[in-house]
Protein backbone atom coordinates (compact mmCIF):
# COMPACT_ATOMS: atom_id res chain seq x y z
CA UNK A 1 0.00 0.00 0.00
CA UNK A 2 1.20 3.62 -0.99
CA UNK A 3 2.07 6.02 1.94
CA UNK A 4 2.93 9.41 2.23
CA UNK A 5 4.03 10.90 5.59
CA UNK A 6 1.90 13.60 7.65
CA UNK A 7 2.46 14.82 11.53
CA UNK A 8 -1.19 13.96 12.71
CA UNK A 9 -2.59 15.54 16.45
CA UNK A 10 -4.84 12.72 18.28
CA UNK A 11 -5.15 13.12 21.90
CA UNK A 12 -2.22 14.52 24.29
CA UNK A 13 0.94 14.48 21.99
CA UNK A 14 2.12 15.00 18.57
CA UNK A 15 2.69 11.65 16.48
CA UNK A 16 5.00 12.53 14.07
CA UNK A 17 6.01 10.87 10.90
CA UNK A 18 3.41 8.29 10.54
CA UNK A 19 2.43 6.48 7.15
CA UNK A 20 -0.91 7.75 5.99
CA UNK A 21 -2.63 5.16 3.34
CA UNK A 22 -3.28 6.28 0.26
CA UNK A 23 -6.82 6.38 -0.48
CA UNK A 24 -7.92 2.96 -3.15
CA UNK A 25 -10.69 3.16 -4.88
CA UNK A 26 -11.39 -0.55 -3.52
CA UNK A 27 -10.91 0.29 0.38
CA UNK A 28 -13.95 -1.01 2.55
CA UNK A 29 -15.05 1.54 4.40
CA UNK A 30 -15.13 1.17 7.73
CA UNK A 31 -17.50 2.19 10.44
CA UNK A 32 -16.42 3.72 13.88
CA UNK A 33 -19.20 3.75 16.60
CA UNK A 34 -18.46 6.22 19.35
CA UNK A 35 -21.59 6.58 22.19
CA UNK A 36 -20.39 9.25 24.49
CA UNK A 37 -22.27 10.51 28.06
CA UNK A 38 -21.46 13.52 29.28
CA UNK A 39 -17.80 13.51 28.97
CA UNK A 40 -17.19 16.31 26.01
CA UNK A 41 -13.29 16.59 27.08
CA UNK A 42 -12.58 12.75 26.77
CA UNK A 43 -14.48 12.84 23.68
CA UNK A 44 -12.29 15.56 21.87
CA UNK A 45 -9.52 13.24 22.17
CA UNK A 46 -11.16 10.37 21.02
CA UNK A 47 -12.76 11.57 18.01
CA UNK A 48 -9.37 12.79 17.44
CA UNK A 49 -7.51 9.36 17.37
CA UNK A 50 -10.87 7.88 15.32
CA UNK A 51 -10.46 10.59 12.14
CA UNK A 52 -6.94 11.17 12.40
CA UNK A 53 -6.36 7.25 11.26
CA UNK A 54 -3.64 6.58 8.45
CA UNK A 55 -7.17 4.57 6.65
CA UNK A 56 -8.90 7.15 5.73
CA UNK A 57 -12.41 5.70 4.14
CA UNK A 58 -14.34 5.79 7.79
CA UNK A 59 -17.47 7.03 9.15
CA UNK A 60 -17.21 7.74 12.38
CA UNK A 61 -21.26 7.99 14.08
CA UNK A 62 -21.03 9.60 17.51
CA UNK A 63 -23.84 9.26 19.39
CA UNK A 64 -24.72 11.41 22.42
CA UNK A 65 -26.72 9.71 24.76
CA UNK A 66 -28.63 12.28 26.22
CA UNK A 67 -25.82 13.90 27.89
CA UNK A 68 -24.75 17.43 27.89
CA UNK A 69 -24.01 19.47 24.91
CA UNK A 70 -21.22 18.21 22.35
CA UNK A 71 -22.30 19.60 19.56
CA UNK A 72 -19.18 22.29 19.71
CA UNK A 73 -16.73 19.29 19.96
CA UNK A 74 -18.07 17.59 16.78
CA UNK A 75 -18.28 20.83 14.96
CA UNK A 76 -14.54 21.74 16.15
CA UNK A 77 -13.62 18.84 13.66
CA UNK A 78 -15.46 19.72 10.34
CA UNK A 79 -14.87 16.44 9.53
CA UNK A 80 -17.44 15.39 6.80
CA UNK A 81 -16.86 11.88 7.71
CA UNK A 82 -17.85 12.55 11.10
CA UNK A 83 -22.17 11.62 11.64
CA UNK A 84 -23.29 13.14 14.62
CA UNK A 85 -26.86 11.77 16.30
CA UNK A 86 -27.56 14.16 19.11
CA UNK A 87 -30.29 12.61 21.17
CA UNK A 88 -31.92 14.53 23.81
CA UNK A 89 -33.04 11.03 26.07
CA UNK A 90 -30.47 8.78 27.74
CA UNK A 91 -31.88 5.29 26.97
CA UNK A 92 -28.10 3.43 27.45
CA UNK A 93 -25.01 2.24 25.16
CA UNK A 94 -26.88 -0.35 23.65
CA UNK A 95 -29.77 1.84 22.12
CA UNK A 96 -26.73 4.11 21.03
CA UNK A 97 -25.08 1.52 19.46
CA UNK A 98 -28.20 0.11 17.63
CA UNK A 99 -28.70 3.85 16.80
CA UNK A 100 -25.22 4.13 15.12
CA UNK A 101 -25.52 0.50 13.38
CA UNK A 102 -28.59 2.08 11.27
CA UNK A 103 -26.55 4.61 9.66
CA UNK A 104 -23.47 2.60 9.37
CA UNK A 105 -22.49 1.85 6.06
CA UNK A 106 -19.16 0.33 6.22
CA UNK A 107 -17.96 -3.30 5.26
CA UNK A 108 -16.68 -3.28 8.77
CA UNK A 109 -17.62 -1.97 12.28
CA UNK A 110 -15.05 -0.99 14.57
CA UNK A 111 -16.01 0.66 18.31
CA UNK A 112 -14.70 3.10 20.43
CA UNK A 113 -15.53 4.31 23.66
CA UNK A 114 -15.56 8.37 24.85
CA UNK A 115 -12.29 7.64 27.19
CA UNK A 116 -10.58 5.66 25.26
CA UNK A 117 -8.08 6.03 22.14
CA UNK A 118 -6.64 4.68 18.94
CA UNK A 119 -3.27 4.90 18.33
CA UNK A 120 -2.98 6.09 14.20
CA UNK A 121 -2.24 2.78 12.81
CA UNK A 122 -5.58 0.72 14.50
CA UNK A 123 -8.01 0.65 11.95
CA UNK A 124 -5.20 0.03 9.30
CA UNK A 125 -3.83 -2.71 11.18
CA UNK A 126 -7.63 -4.70 11.39
CA UNK A 127 -8.60 -4.15 7.93
CA UNK A 128 -5.59 -5.51 6.38
CA UNK A 129 -5.91 -8.65 8.37
CA UNK A 130 -9.41 -9.26 7.72
CA UNK A 131 -9.15 -8.68 3.49
CA UNK A 132 -6.09 -11.28 4.23
CA UNK A 133 -7.97 -13.94 6.09
CA UNK A 134 -11.21 -13.74 5.00
CA UNK A 135 -11.93 -17.09 7.20
CA UNK A 136 -12.10 -14.89 9.85
CA UNK A 137 -15.16 -12.07 10.33
CA UNK A 138 -13.95 -10.97 13.20
CA UNK A 139 -10.31 -9.54 14.24
CA UNK A 140 -9.00 -7.96 17.52
CA UNK A 141 -5.73 -6.38 18.89
CA UNK A 142 -4.09 -5.36 21.94
CA UNK A 143 -4.74 -2.64 23.97
CA UNK A 144 -2.53 -0.68 27.02
CA UNK A 145 -4.26 -0.05 30.02
CA UNK A 146 -3.41 3.20 30.71
CA UNK A 147 -3.28 3.84 34.52
CA UNK A 148 -4.23 7.37 35.63
CA UNK A 149 -4.32 9.67 38.22
CA UNK A 150 -7.48 11.78 38.39
CA UNK A 151 -7.04 15.71 38.45
CA UNK A 152 -9.09 18.06 40.45
CA UNK A 153 -10.09 18.88 36.99
CA UNK A 154 -11.06 15.68 36.06
CA UNK A 155 -8.87 15.06 33.72
CA UNK A 156 -6.23 12.37 33.60
CA UNK A 157 -2.79 11.95 34.46
CA UNK A 158 -1.55 8.28 33.02
CA UNK A 159 1.10 7.00 35.35
CA UNK A 160 1.56 3.78 33.50
CA UNK A 161 1.47 1.78 30.56
CA UNK A 162 0.99 -2.28 30.95
CA UNK A 163 -0.54 -4.90 28.61
CA UNK A 164 -2.40 -6.34 31.07
CA UNK A 165 -3.61 -9.44 28.35
CA UNK A 166 -2.88 -10.75 25.05
CA UNK A 167 -5.09 -13.68 24.54
CA UNK A 168 -5.35 -15.46 21.79
CA UNK A 169 -9.05 -16.47 19.97
CA UNK A 170 -10.27 -19.08 22.17
CA UNK A 171 -14.25 -19.77 21.15
CA UNK A 172 -14.71 -21.51 24.19
CA UNK A 173 -13.32 -19.18 26.74
CA UNK A 174 -15.53 -16.47 24.80
CA UNK A 175 -18.81 -18.37 25.65
CA UNK A 176 -17.59 -18.50 28.97
CA UNK A 177 -15.76 -14.66 29.80
CA UNK A 178 -14.93 -11.65 27.80
CA UNK A 179 -11.34 -11.36 26.67
CA UNK A 180 -12.04 -9.28 23.73
CA UNK A 181 -12.53 -5.94 24.57
CA UNK A 182 -14.76 -3.76 22.35
CA UNK A 183 -12.42 -1.14 21.25
CA UNK A 184 -9.83 -3.36 20.12
CA UNK A 185 -12.35 -5.08 18.03
CA UNK A 186 -13.56 -5.07 14.42
CA UNK A 187 -16.20 -7.34 12.71
CA UNK A 188 -17.86 -7.76 8.95
CA UNK A 189 -21.21 -5.71 9.28
CA UNK A 190 -23.10 -8.39 7.75
CA UNK A 191 -22.59 -10.75 10.63
CA UNK A 192 -25.00 -8.96 12.39
CA UNK A 193 -27.57 -10.17 10.29
CA UNK A 194 -26.91 -13.01 12.36
CA UNK A 195 -26.16 -12.08 15.73
CA UNK A 196 -28.95 -9.54 15.52
CA UNK A 197 -28.63 -6.32 17.30
CA UNK A 198 -27.28 -5.16 20.71
CA UNK A 199 -29.38 -6.10 23.87
CA UNK A 200 -31.17 -3.03 25.23
CA UNK A 201 -32.00 -4.77 28.11
CA UNK A 202 -28.60 -5.27 29.44
CA UNK A 203 -26.73 -3.03 31.46
CA UNK A 204 -23.36 -4.00 31.69
CA UNK A 205 -21.22 -6.41 29.34
CA UNK A 206 -23.18 -5.22 26.61
CA UNK A 207 -19.55 -5.64 24.71
CA UNK A 208 -19.27 -9.63 25.97
CA UNK A 209 -23.16 -10.14 24.70
CA UNK A 210 -22.11 -8.85 21.22
CA UNK A 211 -18.36 -11.05 20.70
CA UNK A 212 -20.13 -13.94 22.53
CA UNK A 213 -23.29 -14.20 19.44
CA UNK A 214 -20.03 -13.59 16.84
CA UNK A 215 -18.08 -16.51 18.07
CA UNK A 216 -21.27 -18.91 17.18
CA UNK A 217 -20.73 -17.38 13.60
CA UNK A 218 -17.33 -16.31 12.70
CA UNK A 219 -13.28 -17.22 13.94
CA UNK A 220 -11.65 -14.45 15.42
CA UNK A 221 -8.18 -13.13 14.34
CA UNK A 222 -6.03 -11.52 17.08
CA UNK A 223 -3.02 -9.60 16.36
CA UNK A 224 -0.20 -9.26 18.80
CA UNK A 225 -0.02 -5.90 18.24
CA UNK A 226 -0.75 -2.59 20.57
CA UNK A 227 -3.05 -0.51 18.61
CA UNK A 228 -4.83 1.76 21.12
CA UNK A 229 -5.40 2.39 25.24
CA UNK A 230 -8.31 2.41 27.53
CA UNK A 231 -7.79 4.11 31.19
CA UNK A 232 -8.30 2.66 34.38
CA UNK A 233 -7.92 4.57 37.95
CA UNK A 234 -7.17 2.91 40.95
CA UNK A 235 -9.18 3.90 43.89
CA UNK A 236 -11.88 5.83 42.43
CA UNK A 237 -12.61 4.89 38.89
CA UNK A 238 -14.84 7.21 36.47
CA UNK A 239 -15.37 4.56 33.69
CA UNK A 240 -19.13 4.08 33.20
CA UNK A 241 -18.64 -0.15 33.13
CA UNK A 242 -17.27 0.00 36.91
CA UNK A 243 -19.67 1.92 38.32
CA UNK A 244 -22.55 0.01 36.89
CA UNK A 245 -20.83 -3.70 38.30
CA UNK A 246 -21.48 -2.51 41.64
CA UNK A 247 -24.66 -3.80 41.61
CA UNK A 248 -23.59 -6.94 41.99
CA UNK A 249 -27.59 -8.77 41.64
CA UNK A 250 -28.05 -6.72 38.60
CA UNK A 251 -24.28 -7.93 37.19
CA UNK A 252 -25.24 -11.28 37.85
CA UNK A 253 -28.46 -10.86 36.06
CA UNK A 254 -27.03 -9.88 33.05
CA UNK A 255 -24.55 -12.30 33.06
CA UNK A 256 -27.09 -14.72 33.36
CA UNK A 257 -29.29 -13.24 29.97
CA UNK A 258 -25.94 -13.29 28.15
CA UNK A 259 -25.12 -16.84 28.95
CA UNK A 260 -28.56 -18.43 27.93
CA UNK A 261 -28.91 -16.07 24.88
CA UNK A 262 -29.32 -18.41 21.48
CA UNK A 263 -28.76 -16.17 18.54
CA UNK A 264 -31.17 -17.41 15.27
CA UNK A 265 -30.12 -20.79 13.56
CA UNK A 266 -27.76 -22.07 11.90
CA UNK A 267 -24.98 -21.49 14.08
CA UNK A 268 -21.73 -21.77 11.40
CA UNK A 269 -18.91 -22.38 14.57
CA UNK A 270 -20.93 -24.01 17.37
CA UNK A 271 -22.89 -27.11 17.88
CA UNK A 272 -25.77 -26.93 19.83
CA UNK A 273 -26.52 -28.88 23.20
CA UNK A 274 -29.51 -30.28 24.54
CA UNK A 275 -30.10 -31.27 28.51
CA UNK A 276 -32.31 -33.49 29.32
CA UNK A 277 -33.18 -33.17 33.04
CA UNK A 278 -34.50 -36.40 34.33
CA UNK A 279 -36.65 -35.64 37.24
CA UNK A 280 -40.15 -37.34 37.92
CA UNK A 281 -41.72 -34.23 39.32
CA UNK A 282 -41.05 -30.39 40.06
CA UNK A 283 -40.04 -30.97 43.90
CA UNK A 284 -37.72 -28.46 45.65
CA UNK A 285 -34.53 -30.20 45.01
CA UNK A 286 -35.73 -29.98 41.22
CA UNK A 287 -36.42 -26.79 41.34
CA UNK A 288 -32.75 -25.92 43.08
CA UNK A 289 -30.99 -28.39 40.65
CA UNK A 290 -32.80 -26.45 37.69
CA UNK A 291 -31.51 -22.99 39.58
CA UNK A 292 -27.97 -24.23 39.81
CA UNK A 293 -28.25 -25.31 36.12
CA UNK A 294 -29.45 -21.83 34.79
CA UNK A 295 -26.64 -20.07 37.22
CA UNK A 296 -23.69 -22.37 36.19
CA UNK A 297 -24.12 -23.73 32.36
CA UNK A 298 -22.13 -21.11 30.14
CA UNK A 299 -22.30 -23.45 26.92
CA UNK A 300 -25.39 -22.93 24.78
CA UNK A 301 -27.82 -25.14 25.95
CA UNK A 302 -31.78 -26.04 25.78
CA UNK A 303 -32.86 -28.04 29.08
CA UNK A 304 -35.65 -30.69 27.71
CA UNK A 305 -38.30 -31.53 31.21
CA UNK A 306 -39.93 -34.91 30.58
CA UNK A 307 -42.99 -34.76 33.14
CA UNK A 308 -46.90 -35.55 33.20
CA UNK A 309 -48.39 -32.27 32.03
CA UNK A 310 -49.93 -32.04 36.18
CA UNK A 311 -46.05 -31.24 36.94
CA UNK A 312 -45.30 -29.53 34.30
CA UNK A 313 -48.38 -27.03 35.25
CA UNK A 314 -47.33 -26.82 38.92
CA UNK A 315 -43.58 -25.61 37.65
CA UNK A 316 -42.56 -22.15 38.99
CA UNK A 317 -39.41 -21.61 37.71
CA UNK A 318 -38.35 -18.35 35.55
CA UNK A 319 -35.18 -20.46 34.02
CA UNK A 320 -35.11 -19.55 29.77
CA UNK A 321 -34.57 -22.48 27.52
CA UNK A 322 -36.34 -24.59 28.82
CA UNK A 323 -38.71 -27.21 26.95
CA UNK A 324 -41.30 -29.14 28.50
CA UNK A 325 -41.90 -32.33 26.89
CA UNK A 326 -45.60 -33.69 28.25
CA UNK A 327 -45.20 -37.54 29.14
CA UNK A 328 -47.58 -40.50 30.52
CA UNK A 329 -48.45 -39.91 34.63
CA UNK A 330 -46.43 -43.64 34.88
CA UNK A 331 -43.89 -43.36 32.47
CA UNK A 332 -40.41 -44.50 33.58
CA UNK A 333 -36.87 -42.92 33.31
CA UNK A 334 -35.97 -44.59 30.13
CA UNK A 335 -39.30 -43.86 28.79
CA UNK A 336 -38.68 -39.65 29.76
CA UNK A 337 -35.79 -39.72 28.71
CA UNK A 338 -36.90 -41.58 24.99
CA UNK A 339 -40.15 -39.00 25.60
CA UNK A 340 -37.35 -35.88 25.42
CA UNK A 341 -34.97 -37.31 22.77
CA UNK A 342 -37.19 -37.64 20.37
CA UNK A 343 -37.59 -33.22 20.75
CA UNK A 344 -34.05 -32.33 20.91
CA UNK A 345 -32.38 -30.62 18.30
CA UNK A 346 -28.70 -30.22 19.96
CA UNK A 347 -26.21 -32.36 18.40
CA UNK A 348 -24.78 -32.95 21.95
CA UNK A 349 -26.79 -34.57 24.72
CA UNK A 350 -26.54 -34.89 28.07
CA UNK A 351 -28.82 -36.14 30.71
CA UNK A 352 -28.81 -35.41 33.66
CA UNK A 353 -30.83 -36.75 37.28
CA UNK A 354 -32.47 -34.55 40.06
CA UNK A 355 -30.24 -33.78 42.83
CA UNK A 356 -26.66 -33.99 40.73
CA UNK A 357 -23.95 -31.75 42.26
CA UNK A 358 -24.15 -28.23 39.99
CA UNK A 359 -21.17 -26.36 40.16
CA UNK A 360 -18.43 -24.34 37.78
CA UNK A 361 -17.65 -26.46 34.63
CA UNK A 362 -20.00 -29.20 35.89
CA UNK A 363 -20.93 -30.10 32.18
CA UNK A 364 -18.46 -27.97 30.13
CA UNK A 365 -15.26 -29.90 31.34
CA UNK A 366 -16.94 -33.32 30.17
CA UNK A 367 -17.94 -31.81 26.86
CA UNK A 368 -14.68 -29.93 25.90
CA UNK A 369 -13.20 -33.45 26.02
CA UNK A 370 -16.66 -35.31 23.86
CA UNK A 371 -15.86 -31.87 21.25
CA UNK A 372 -12.08 -32.73 20.69
CA UNK A 373 -12.68 -36.85 20.66
CA UNK A 374 -12.88 -36.64 16.84
CA UNK A 375 -15.46 -38.74 16.45
CA UNK A 376 -14.83 -41.42 18.60
CA UNK A 377 -18.07 -43.26 19.94
CA UNK A 378 -17.05 -42.33 23.31
CA UNK A 379 -19.80 -41.38 26.18
CA UNK A 380 -18.43 -38.67 28.67
CA UNK A 381 -19.55 -39.75 32.30
CA UNK A 382 -19.53 -36.08 33.91
CA UNK A 383 -17.24 -35.36 36.53
CA UNK A 384 -19.66 -35.89 39.64
CA UNK A 385 -21.12 -38.72 38.74
CA UNK A 386 -21.82 -41.78 40.37
CA UNK A 387 -23.74 -44.97 40.55
CA UNK A 388 -26.33 -43.21 42.85
CA UNK A 389 -26.36 -39.97 40.64
CA UNK A 390 -25.50 -40.92 36.97
CA UNK A 391 -24.71 -38.37 34.51
CA UNK A 392 -23.40 -38.40 31.03
CA UNK A 393 -22.73 -36.34 27.32
CA UNK A 394 -22.66 -37.89 23.90
CA UNK A 395 -23.29 -37.34 21.00
CA UNK A 396 -27.23 -37.44 19.98
CA UNK A 397 -26.62 -39.60 17.04
CA UNK A 398 -25.22 -42.04 19.15
CA UNK A 399 -27.67 -41.89 21.96
CA UNK A 400 -30.19 -42.64 19.23
CA UNK A 401 -28.63 -45.22 18.02
CA UNK A 402 -28.45 -46.93 21.68
CA UNK A 403 -32.28 -45.98 22.77
CA UNK A 404 -33.37 -47.10 18.94
CA UNK A 405 -31.67 -50.57 19.55
CA UNK A 406 -31.81 -50.99 23.08
CA UNK A 407 -35.39 -48.84 24.27
CA UNK A 408 -36.15 -51.65 26.71
CA UNK A 409 -32.84 -51.42 28.60
CA UNK A 410 -32.22 -48.35 31.47
CA UNK A 411 -29.86 -45.93 29.89
CA UNK A 412 -26.68 -46.65 30.96
CA UNK A 413 -27.02 -50.50 29.96
CA UNK A 414 -27.88 -49.15 26.57
CA UNK A 415 -25.14 -47.55 25.89
CA UNK A 416 -23.01 -50.22 26.77
CA UNK A 417 -25.26 -52.77 24.18
CA UNK A 418 -24.60 -50.35 21.52
CA UNK A 419 -20.97 -50.37 22.14
CA UNK A 420 -21.01 -46.95 22.92
CA UNK A 421 -17.80 -46.36 25.42
CA UNK A 422 -17.97 -44.33 28.82
CA UNK A 423 -15.24 -42.96 29.78
CA UNK A 424 -14.30 -40.14 32.36
CA UNK A 425 -12.30 -37.31 31.51
CA UNK A 426 -8.48 -37.45 31.05
CA UNK A 427 -6.38 -34.73 33.02
CA UNK A 428 -5.01 -33.37 29.24
CA UNK A 429 -8.63 -33.46 28.19
CA UNK A 430 -9.60 -30.64 30.93
CA UNK A 431 -10.82 -26.85 29.00
CA UNK A 432 -8.74 -24.02 29.75
CA UNK A 433 -5.30 -25.37 31.01
CA UNK A 434 -3.29 -22.50 30.15
CA UNK A 435 -5.46 -20.95 32.65
CA UNK A 436 -4.62 -23.37 35.25
CA UNK A 437 -1.41 -23.34 34.92
CA UNK A 438 -0.86 -19.59 34.71
CA UNK A 439 -2.83 -19.47 37.63
CA UNK A 440 -0.24 -21.99 39.56
CA UNK A 441 2.44 -19.93 38.07
CA UNK A 442 0.64 -16.70 39.30
CA UNK A 443 0.42 -17.87 42.99
CA UNK A 444 4.31 -19.49 43.19
CA UNK A 445 5.17 -15.74 41.90
CA UNK A 446 2.75 -14.35 45.13
CA UNK A 447 4.29 -17.00 47.53
CA UNK A 448 8.31 -15.54 46.88
CA UNK A 449 9.31 -18.70 44.36
CA UNK A 450 10.27 -16.33 41.80
CA UNK A 451 12.53 -18.85 39.82
CA UNK A 452 10.34 -22.03 39.78
CA UNK A 453 7.57 -19.06 38.28
CA UNK A 454 9.39 -18.24 35.61
CA UNK A 455 10.23 -21.69 34.55
CA UNK A 456 6.73 -22.11 34.65
CA UNK A 457 5.67 -18.86 32.48
CA UNK A 458 8.26 -20.11 30.22
CA UNK A 459 6.92 -23.69 29.96
CA UNK A 460 3.33 -21.84 28.94
CA UNK A 461 5.06 -19.84 26.42
CA UNK A 462 6.63 -22.58 24.81
CA UNK A 463 3.22 -24.83 24.88
CA UNK A 464 0.50 -23.02 24.80
CA UNK A 465 -0.69 -19.76 22.86
CA UNK A 466 -0.07 -16.33 23.93
CA UNK A 467 3.46 -16.51 23.69
CA UNK A 468 4.71 -12.68 24.04
CA UNK A 469 2.12 -12.23 27.19
CA UNK A 470 4.01 -15.59 28.80
CA UNK A 471 7.57 -14.16 28.07
CA UNK A 472 7.04 -10.81 29.41
CA UNK A 473 5.67 -11.85 32.67
CA UNK A 474 8.76 -14.74 32.44
CA UNK A 475 10.89 -12.19 32.33
CA UNK A 476 9.94 -10.11 35.26
CA UNK A 477 9.74 -13.30 37.29
CA UNK A 478 13.29 -13.81 35.99
CA UNK A 479 14.86 -10.58 37.14
CA UNK A 480 13.10 -10.65 40.85
CA UNK A 481 14.79 -13.91 40.79
CA UNK A 482 18.15 -12.52 40.33
CA UNK A 483 18.50 -14.02 37.32
CA UNK A 484 19.92 -10.87 35.54
CA UNK A 485 21.05 -13.08 32.58
CA UNK A 486 17.72 -15.34 31.57
CA UNK A 487 15.74 -11.42 32.06
CA UNK A 488 18.10 -9.68 30.04
CA UNK A 489 17.96 -12.20 26.93
CA UNK A 490 14.47 -12.61 27.48
CA UNK A 491 13.32 -8.59 27.58
CA UNK A 492 15.84 -7.76 24.53
CA UNK A 493 14.22 -10.60 22.72
CA UNK A 494 10.63 -9.14 23.50
CA UNK A 495 12.03 -5.46 22.92
CA UNK A 496 13.16 -6.32 19.24
CA UNK A 497 9.40 -7.89 18.41
CA UNK A 498 7.26 -5.95 20.52
CA UNK A 499 8.69 -3.02 23.33
CA UNK A 500 6.06 -2.36 25.46
CA UNK A 501 6.49 0.03 28.39
CA UNK A 502 6.99 -2.99 31.32
CA UNK A 503 9.36 -4.30 28.97
CA UNK A 504 11.06 -1.08 28.08
CA UNK A 505 11.45 -0.44 31.49
CA UNK A 506 12.53 -4.35 32.81
CA UNK A 507 15.67 -3.76 30.51
CA UNK A 508 16.40 -0.18 31.32
CA UNK A 509 16.66 -1.84 35.08
CA UNK A 510 18.46 -4.49 34.28
CA UNK A 511 20.76 -2.13 32.43
CA UNK A 512 21.30 -0.29 35.08
CA UNK A 513 22.32 -3.56 37.40
CA UNK A 514 25.15 -3.90 34.76
CA UNK A 515 26.06 -0.40 35.28
CA UNK A 516 25.56 -0.24 31.52
CA UNK A 517 23.82 3.59 31.99
CA UNK A 518 23.56 4.79 28.65
CA UNK A 519 21.58 1.82 27.04
CA UNK A 520 19.59 2.11 30.76
CA UNK A 521 18.97 5.75 29.54
CA UNK A 522 18.01 5.25 26.26
CA UNK A 523 15.49 2.19 27.00
CA UNK A 524 13.85 4.72 30.05
CA UNK A 525 13.35 7.29 27.27
CA UNK A 526 11.47 4.78 24.77
CA UNK A 527 9.37 4.24 27.65
CA UNK A 528 8.86 7.62 28.00
CA UNK A 529 8.08 8.28 24.91
CA UNK A 530 5.23 5.44 24.72
CA UNK A 531 3.64 6.68 28.04
CA UNK A 532 3.33 10.54 26.55
CA UNK A 533 2.08 8.50 23.26
CA UNK A 534 5.04 10.08 21.08
CA UNK A 535 5.85 7.25 19.93
CA UNK A 536 3.06 4.56 18.69
CA UNK A 537 4.50 2.61 15.52
CA UNK A 538 5.93 -0.26 17.11
CA UNK A 539 8.08 -1.46 13.56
Amino acid sequence: MESREKDVQSGPGVYKHLPVAAKHHDAPMVSVLLPTFNRPKYLAQALASAVNQTYRNLQVIVVNDGGEDVSDVIGSFNDPRVLFIDRKENHGKAFSLNQALAGAEGKYIAYLDDDDLYYPNHIETLVDALEEKPQCGAAYSDLYNAHCELAPDGSRIILSKVVDVSRDFDRFLVLYFNNVLHVSLMHRKDLLERTGPYNEALDVLIDWDMTRRLAFFTDFCHLCQITGQYHTTPGRSDRISVRQRKDKRKYLGDALKIRTTRPPKPWLKIRDLSIIFTAAQPTRQTIETLALIWRYTFYPYKLYLPMPQTQLDSLQTQMPNIVPIPVQPKACEAERIDAALAKCDGEYVAVVPAGFEIRDFWLEDSLYGLINSQGCRDAYELEASSDALWAVVLEKSDLMRARSSFSHLPLRQSLEAANIRLRRLCPEEIPFQFDQLLEQARRTQKDGNYAKAAVMFQYIAEHYQNELWMKTLATEAFFKAANLTKAAELACELNRQRPTVDTLLLEARIKRQEKNFSEAIQLLEKAKQFIEARELIWT
